[in-house]
């Protein structure tokens, strides 16, 4: 058995998330949080991708890129189990694991082959903005879907942990972004309402100021005043070095 094993990314993936805090922990929690992989070269054929429209979605093996290598444990703490509790690694989708290789499955909304490039438009997801993909599957309901699994400690969708408010000034800013991204403060909303800080922090109160980058734009909020679960967006600004898409 070879030591060591060399995979080239497929494709590339663009997505509203632009650094890892603000992705959210599956890809159904956010609705308007829609993705486009991208195939790269030689792979960019329309060929390669015959018959792919006939599929509704697509398992997307891909590489944690953001993630320190080497870095791992036999033990994780996952989010929902509040932080606190100790599972295997194998036991958990952990992002820091022996092989930085994750599985996503996602909506195959369409297939476009246009000027040399082969886009697959995808529904929502849960991946950083430039992930490298090292492979893409078709779903096969009859085989992958088990309706009566048990999924451990995660058997249910996590509810929204969040109350999300929005200041005068960030409702404005809200309206002024929305023109070529209509569900704007809905997209925000379902982002923030997940409480993306680590488990140890959620739950309580705190005077600080959070920043993530969605689109091109830095959202700040914070948790209100005298309270653990109401999030106040307080400010929404194009990043440095972004214009208005």
């Amino acid at each position: 058995m070879s030591d060591s094993l060399t995979l080239q990314p497929v494709a590339v993936i663009h997505t509203p998330y632009k650094e890892k805090f603000s992705v959210p922990r599956q890809p159904n929690l956010v609705q308007d949080g829609t993705g486009i992989v991208e195939l790269l070269s030689p792979y960019n054929q329309a060929e390669a991708v015959r018959g792919l429209a006939q599929f509704s979605h697509l398992w997307l093996i891909f590489q944690f890129d953001h993630i320190p290598q080497g870095k791992w444990h036999p033990t994780v703490r996952p989010p929902r189990l509040g932080g606190n509790q100790r599972v295997g690694v194998f036991a958990s989708r952990s992002t820091h694991r022996p092989n930085p290789i994750g599985l996503s499955k996602v909506e195959l909304r369409h297939v476009e082959c246009k000027n040399g490039k082969v886009l697959l438009h995808l529904g929502a997801v849960d991946l950083v903005d430039g992930t490298p993909i090292l492979d893409i599957k078709p779903y096969l309901a009859y085989a992958d879907s088990e309706p009566d699994a048990i999924s451990g400690f995660a058997q249910s969708e996590p509810k929204p942990l969040l109350r999300v408010e929005f200041t005068a000034d960030a409702e404005s800013a809200v309206k002024k972004h929305s023109k070529n991204r209509p569900h704007l403060q809905r997209f925000i909303t379902e982002v923030i309402q997940q409480d993306p800080r680590p488990a140890y922090q959620q739950g309580k109160t705190t005077a600080r100021l959070y920043g993530i980058s969605l689109y091109d734009l830095n959202v700040k909020w914070r948790i209100k005043a005298e309270s653990m679960d109401v999030a106040e967006i307080v400010q929404i600004e194009t990043c440095v070095n972004h214009q208005e898409g």
